[in-house]
């Protein structure tokens, strides 16, 4: 059986895959979602979801520092790893020894295609387009509601200040979501800073739980930066991770809204 991921490299598997490594939490997530509970041997430390599961399997590292020795111990035949998660040498050398299935999500629409793909590979076709369908239809029902559109910035971290830009997943889920993104045109994770702070005018800061925590204690901070601007609190999973987490977000973003 032939597969290719979404950087367009072929993995051949000569069966289903029973023995599973995920590298990424919220693909972790959506493999779980997908009834794999008892395929998936080795995950990372950062792979919280769904809590009552994730604590049972083995740890293999950091999503950027893993630990080769152990996982190849743990004789996987399918590695889900993620082109901005993982350390691009640590999956080369991976990719020597275990078929490395690799996302590449900067979209709405390439999040669906992973989805679709990674049930694929999985032999879990049918289950993956419920998630998408499910998905799709939260994204309808958030749509009809017509929700008014905002100026905003999503910071992501703190000395320095750096947002989502244009080009990244989160940076697409605030256009669905309502936000308009005044870091929409740059790359990336561009850092705010006092040379260029005059360049945005905000009506909402979104301020997220990861992978840096903001808190209450830092809203005077862009308060003072932003005096305009009214500042949220976010929950960083609904709007950074790609697969079966999407099937809530467009929920919480409607009761995000509430708040402005």
């Amino acid at each position: 059986m032939e597969y290719f991921d979404q950087l367009n490299n072929k993995i051949k598997l000569s069966s289903v895959p029973q023995r599973i490594i995920s590298l990424v939490p919220s693909q972790t997530e959506l493999l779980f979602e997908l009834g794999l509970d008892e395929k998936i041997v080795g995950l990372t430390k950062f792979c919280i979801l769904p809590q009552d599961k994730v604590k049972s399997k083995t740890k293999i590292g950091g999503t950027k520092n893993l630990d080769l020795e152990k996982i190849l111990s743990l004789k996987p035949d399918l590695i889900i790893a993620g082109k901005e998660e993982n350390n691009k040498e640590q999956i080369l050398e991976l990719n020597k020894h275990i078929p490395v299935w690799i996302s590449d999500v900067k979209n709405f629409e390439s999040a669906l295609d992973m989805i679709k793909k990674v049930s694929e590979i999985t032999g879990k076709e049918k289950e993956g387009e419920k998630i998408i369908r499910d998905i799709l239809n939260e994204y309808d029902k958030f749509k009809a509601q017509d929700h008014k559109t905002y100026k905003s910035l999503y910071f992501i971290w703190r000395k320095p200040y750096m947002v989502a830009g244009g080009d990244t997943f989160i940076g697409d889920i605030m256009r669905k979501a309502g936000f308009i993104n005044e870091a929409g045109n740059l790359n990336r994770y561009p850092e705010i800073n006092k040379e260029n702070i005059s360049e945005f005018d905000p009506e909402i800061i979104l301020l997220c739980s990861e992978p840096y925590r903001f808190g209450d204690k830092h809203k005077d901070e862009f308060k003072d930066m932003f005096p305009n601007a009214k500042t949220l609190l976010t929950d960083g999973q609904y709007f950074g991770w790609y697969g079966s987490r999407m099937k809530y977000a467009f929920r919480y973003f409607s009761e995000l809204h509430k708040l402005i």
